[in-house]
């Protein structure tokens, strides 16, 4: 069987076109199978080692988990700045994606030692030492991951095609969530037996298949196309007069909005779906933790038919709204499922919660590449599209924790009342919260539903000076 039958059979295939093979787009993947390495350590992995195996309080680490998340808003900047770099070979992305390496690699080589120093385990220097450490090696990583993933989506756009381009999105997020599984997986079964030598090799490993990984991704993606020194000195376009269209309430405006409000109302219950499986249906760890494996699922499930859907001409403010509905039922079962105690019902609402994300994920990254075409203005649109979602899933997982804690603490002393002393109360306000944010959502998308026309925008060229206003 030839290699050219052979990958067609492959997931993802018909996203290959003249100027992205599937080759080139497999290997492009990697940055995605990076962020989403870094990811695993910042949210998951090191919290767990950090709190446990090294002893640093919760409230610490908790700051020190959110400071990535202070560097979110900056993706617009920095996909601004992708858009109207001026170099003698006249690279684009491939400098972002090279620097955000860079800071990547940075953060993850120094992070364990100021891990080390900040549980305490410090000889010689002042006191806030591992702070400062531990402080900076976060917001490197934090830097490098949202530089290299907002450059990365805004290549992948340049080389796809319009036909192919949300079967394209689709795919790399697709190798995110690859990135992400692999990762926990790997960091799990060699920090089994912790020890702090370990620890060092196995972060600073991972700082090394960082740098490898991307450096195979950008290789050759990118074609020289050198610049005259006319075109270097001329002025470049203002990012305050960008940002000013994007925030007056037109498409590009009320898609931001739409997105952050829909990602808050997805994320909030990130880190309570576990504890009230295991609190409020008395789960047991294995049953609460293969949650996640469900969640998994449906996010895969999004991904592989918002790309059908899409490749079909399919309108993608109607597949994002979709989404968010499927996001409505998947939590109203989750409340039912604790006065039912129906484990059953609570597994088919993790499912359809990362069925209805990944359908929303998908078509609102598609409709904000649609913002921009030819590679103008790509970098902007996709880098303030993930401001919108790395703020809002940072903002939301925050609210949520606090959220339940307060209303279980107001209900346990009795100052809501005696019907509201149960347990469940606090995830029930926060999954209630969730949905009444969809609901906003929907009303957001409505009006961009009503202004999409296929064969209009399929011919239309949509450049940065034409963001509407």
């Amino acid at each position: 069987m030839s290699g050219q039958r052979l990958s067609s059979w492959l997931p993802f295939a018909d996203a290959a076109s003249e100027g992205l093979p599937f080759s080139k787009l497999l290997r492009l993947s990697l940055f995605q199978v990076s962020v989403g390495m870094a990811t695993v350590l910042l949210m998951g992995t090191l919290n767990r080692v950090m709190i446990v195996e090294l002893g640093i309080a919760a409230w610490l680490i908790a700051i020190m988990a959110a400071l990535p998340v202070l560097i979110a808003p900056f993706r617009a900047v920095l996909g601004f700045r992708s858009d109207t770099y001026r170099s003698a070979i006249g690279w684009k992305r491939v400098p972002y994606l090279w620097f955000g390496s860079l800071w990547q690699f940075g953060g993850l080589a120094i992070m364990p030692f100021a891990l080390i120093v900040l549980s305490g385990d410090q000889t010689l220097g002042p006191d806030w030492a591992g702070h400062a450490g531990a402080a900076l090696a976060f917001l490197m990583t934090g830097l490098g991951l949202h530089m290299t993933q907002t450059a990365g989506l805004a290549l992948a756009t340049d080389l796809a095609d319009e036909k192919t381009r949300p079967r394209v999105v689709a795919f790399l997020y697709v190798m995110l969530l690859v990135g992400m599984g692999a990762s926990a997986l790997v960091f799990g079964w060699l920090l089994s037996d912790f020890n702090k030598i370990q620890l060092i090799r196995v972060i600073q490993g991972a700082a090394v298949a960082t740098l490898v990984f991307n450096l195979v991704a950008l290789w050759k993606q990118e074609v020289m196309r050198p610049m005259s020194v006319e075109e270097r000195a001329a002025p470049r376009p203002h990012f305050t007069h960008a940002l000013e269209d994007l925030l007056r309430g037109g498409r590009a405006g009320r898609l931001l909005l739409a997105v952050f409000l829909g990602t808050m109302g997805f994320s909030m219950q990130d880190i309570l779906l576990e504890p009230y499986g295991g609190e409020i249906l008395g789960l047991t760890v294995s049953q609460t933790t293969g949650l996640t494996a469900l969640w998994a699922f449906g996010a895969l499930a999004g991904f592989a038919l918002s790309a059908r859907w899409l490749g079909r001409n399919m309108d993608p403010i109607r597949i994002a709204a979709l989404g968010v509905v499927v996001g409505v039922l998947s939590f109203s079962a989750v409340i039912f499922a604790g006065p039912l105690q129906a484990g059953l019902l609570f597994g088919i609402g993790a499912t359809m919660i990362g069925l209805g994300g990944g359908l929303f994920a998908v078509a609102t990254l598609v409709t904000a590449m649609d913002l921009a075409t030819e590679g103008r203005g790509v970098g902007l649109a996709l880098g303030s599209w993930g401001a919108a979602a790395a703020t809002a899933t940072g903002v939301g997982v925050a609210l949520g924790g606090i959220l339940r804690d307060v209303v279980n603490t107001l209900g346990q002393s009795g100052a809501l009342g005696a019907a509201m002393t149960d347990p469940s109360v606090g995830y029930s306000t926060v999954y209630h919260i969730e949905i009444g944010l969809l609901f906003v959502t929907l009303i957001a998308l409505g009006p961009l539903t009503r202004r999409f026309h296929p064969e209009a925008e399929a011919s239309r060229k949509i450049g940065l000076s034409e963001f509407p206003v």
